[in-house]
């Protein structure tokens, strides 16, 4: 699971809320964290690989939202492997892990590892948090038509640099000027909360900002394209918002936890006594949370190629090809429908269709990079689309 308690375990003077949740059953702790992840991460890439039985399909168009929600699988993926990797050491060598609690400790492997393996699991899944807010970004530009493809280097800029920067930032605040020194007051942990849950506060916070206009948008798009809003094309738009619905529905699932646990460890280390009888269903509530924390945090990566794709099947196909745009259909049968202007137009009554064809163009692509990647969407809302009836 990612959470800053990790690092926080680093110190060997960590701060009793701390040494309550990572003491508590760790065996038990980390083999959830191992199942966990070990299951999202097989079906993970069980869904994202291809199925026997599928006809062939054409290639579809690259587009950034694509980049986008491949990216933020394989950094699920990763920071998956990080926690694997972290537990399967916790569990197999308990003695190096206990080196970390020494205060007068000459090895400094174990440290590094427990700083290191920390940082690669909140390093990916803050990344995780960036992606997210770039494709609610992103699909709020395609929709204005101010996006692209060329945008993603962009977003690479922002995502990694961010990520990369609030990481190191918290980290070296917190274990300044050293790890046998951390953890001595506020000031060293609070920044370092504040740099782990800014970017998941962002997508809680904006992210259903920018879909719902993202989602006004479309249907703008749609009452636009011919003068009309039919029951089909209703029918899209809300498909799109069933879409986004359930991208920040996986997110709350999988992290409100962090946020109920961290309040509830906050307020238990500004009590003098964490152990009073009064604070017994606190702590409760505060260990419950914590092991619900190392079940759903891993799980994140298979439950976004749910809410993307919908269960795709057991039956893999090694000859890889690319999924199809579901929607993509709806922009190709524009250009195989439109029926050519005669040769005795006039020439401004030309120009004219061009342009009206080519906003066609546009906008049936802005709305399949929304739709890309969602093979829960019917072919038959695509082919009754006037659309693709050749309106």
């Amino acid at each position: 699971m990612a959470s800053p308690r990790l690092e926080t375990y680093c110190c060997p003077n960590r701060d009793a809320a701390t040494q309550l949740v990572m003491n508590f059953q760790p065996e038990v702790f980390c083999g959830v964290c191992i199942g966990s992840a070990s299951i999202s991460l097989l079906l993970t890439i069980l869904q994202l690989l291809p199925k026997k039985g599928q006809s062939p399909r054409k290639m579809p168009k690259a587009s950034s939202s694509s980049t986008i929600l491949l990216l933020i699988s394989i950094c699920d993926i990763l920071g998956g492997l990080g926690m694997i990797f972290r537990s399967s050491v916790w569990l197999g060598f308990p003695s190096f892990v206990a080196n970390i609690s020494a205060v007068n400790r000459t090895d400094m492997w174990p440290s590094a590892f427990c700083v290191g393996s920390a940082m690669w699991i909140q390093l990916l899944y803050s990344a995780v948090f960036w992606w997210l807010f770039c494709y609610a970004v992103d699909s709020y530009l395609v929709v204005r038509r101010s996006a692209g493809l060329s945008t993603i280097v962009l977003y690479h800029m922002m995502t990694w640099g961010l990520a990369v920067m609030l990481c190191v930032e918290g980290i070296a605040l917190l274990y300044y000027p050293s790890l046998s020194s951390c953890e001595n007051g506020l000031e060293h942990a609070v920044p370092h909360y504040i740099t782990t849950y800014a970017p998941l506060l962002l997508v809680l916070v904006v992210n259903p900002i920018l879909f719902r206009r993202t989602v006004s948008a479309v249907a703008s798009l749609l009452k636009g394209r011919h003068g009309i809003y039919t029951e089909n094309e209703r029918r899209l738009g809300t498909e799109i918002q069933i879409r986004f619905f359930k991208i920040m529905l996986v997110f709350i699932i999988c992290w409100s936890s962090n946020i109920i646990n961290e309040s509830l460890l906050f307020y238990l280390e500004m009590q003098p006594d964490i152990n009073e009888m009064p604070l017994k269903n606190i702590r409760s509530a505060a260990l419950i949370t914590w092991i619900i924390m190392g079940v759903l945090n891993p799980m994140q990566g298979f439950l976004f190629t749910l809410a993307l794709y919908g269960w795709t099947g057991w039956r893999v196909d090694l000859k890889w090809r690319k999924r199809e745009i579901p929607w993509e259909s709806m922009s190709s049968s524009v250009g195989e429908n439109t029926y050519p202007s005669p040769v005795n137009y006039q020439s401004n009554i030309h120009d004219s269709k061009k342009i009206s064809t080519t906003d066609s163009h546009q906008t049936d692509e802005a709305i399949s990079m929304l739709s890309e990647g969602n093979t829960s969407g019917d072919d038959r809302l695509t082919r009754s689309s006037p659309v693709y009836q050749g309106w």
